[in-house]
């Protein structure tokens, strides 16, 4: 498969954050004197990726004025919280037209390099993948989903620790959430992504069992630096992030 270059980014951000204990957006939380998302916008401005479709939904008026001087960015609305795979379904009325890769990252995960962006686009790239997940490797896995490969290294899905057994969960490979996918089959394989699982929700991370099922090829990528896949879900998250920027683990 010849790979198109042509690249737009996903960004998810309809998400409210109750462990913020905040009534905003959790992507509107300043971090550093900026809010989430602007880290995330300013990544992909730095890795020339300027076609963007912002996911929004809660609260979706913040996050445009937050954005407005980015002339660049398009919005999507995702009117119910069903899970990522349902977010980037929303944006499927924007580019239903489009061949190309979809850069999909999360507005809650600020600190990812353009460096990392651009690694992850000429590795997909070159291996002609349908699919490629950002991984990273931790110590101490807990919360995350974990990579599941077979003994050649060959990428085979992806479990949420919710929906795992003992065995997976000693993977020390994560999903960052961060992925690049093949358009437009990543909207006719996101129809086939169900339900379920622990949370009831459509996970986007179920299309690397369906790529792989049709025999379209994935893949992952290990990020360099573990540490830039940081998310934020609580006001701890925050305060995390900002003790590894301020020791120069991760650059503002």
């Amino acid at each position: 498969m010849n790979h198109p270059q042509k690249i737009y980014a996903v960004v998810l951000a309809a998400g409210k954050g109750t462990r913020m204990k905040s009534e905003y957006p959790k992507v509107a939380t300043p971090l550093m004197g900026k809010p989430l998302i602007v880290h995330v916008i300013e990544s992909l401005k730095k890795a020339k990726i300027t076609d963007v479709i912002v996911v929004v939904g809660y609260k979706q008026e913040v996050v445009k004025e937050i954005l407005k001087d980015y002339s660049f960015i398009s919005y999507a609305v995702q009117t119910e919280q069903l899970g990522t795979g349902h977010a980037v379904l929303s944006a499927e009325g924007s580019l239903k037209n489009f061949q190309g890769n979809i850069l999909v990252c999360c507005g809650d995960v600020p600190m990812i390099s353009s460096k990392s962006f651009i690694n992850l686009i000429e590795f997909h790239n070159k291996n002609q993948s349908y699919a490629t997940v950002l991984s990273a490797m931790f110590e101490n896995p807990k919360g995350y989903g974990r990579l599941i490969r077979d003994t050649e290294k060959k990428l085979l899905e992806i479990v949420e620790e919710k929906d795992a057994n003992e065995e997976q969960k000693s993977i020390k490979e994560i999903n960052t959430g961060t992925y690049i996918f093949h358009s437009p089959s990543v909207f006719e394989n996101l129809k086939s992504v169900g339900r379920t699982n622990a949370q009831n929700e459509y996970y986007l991370p179920d299309l690397i069992k369906i790529y792989n099922s049709l025999n379209q090829k994935t893949d992952a990528m290990i990020l360099e630096n573990s540490l830039e896949s940081s998310g934020v879900n609580s006001p701890e998250d925050l305060s995390f992030i900002e003790s590894l920027i301020k020791e120069g683990k991760l650059k503002s």
